[in-house]
């Protein structure tokens, strides 16, 4: 049974998770950049797919409390699918056209509007650590919210 808790086990873990990729990307990318990059925290593309790892919890999550049969699941796994594909296909189409119009306005210093944000997609590698680090979290939530 699940314990009386002030807000969604399911919610919190998926936040939870989201919080701790984007803390794992300023750390990992201080480290490669040699310097604070806090940046990362906000940022929408790198290592993992905070987008994967949130909604992969979330469905986990959902699944373990009410059944992986249940309707809720069935909708959390349906929004996952979406959220992940548009993450790896349709938000890596656009940090590839950033890329390319990056290079482009260098050529054409006069077409300059400002910086091109190219770190907006994932790759297949940013999204797997995303899909198994936010299923790791959901079960491992559960346990731990089921054993109080």
């Amino acid at each position: 049974m699940l314990p009386r808790l002030p807000l969604s086990v399911s919610l919190l873990s998926a936040v939870v998770v989201q919080l701790a990729c984007q803390a794992f990307k300023v750390v990992l990318y201080s480290i490669r950049e040699k310097r604070l990059a806090l940046s990362w925290f906000v940022s929408a593309g790198g290592m993992p797919s905070a987008h994967s790892a949130f909604v992969t919890s979330l469905a986990v999550s959902v699944g373990l409390w009410n059944g992986f049969q249940s309707d809720l699941f069935a909708v959390a796994c349906v929004f996952a699918i979406i959220i992940i594909y548009d993450a790896f296909r349709l938000r890596g189409a656009v940090a590839h056209h950033a890329r390319v119009l990056s290079r482009l306005v260098a050529k054409h210093p006069d077409l300059q509007e400002g910086p091109i944000n190219v770190n907006v997609g994932h790759s297949l590698a940013e999204i797997l650590v995303g899909i198994l680090t936010g299923g790791g979290f959901g079960v491992v939530a559960y346990l731990i919210i089921r054993s109080l």
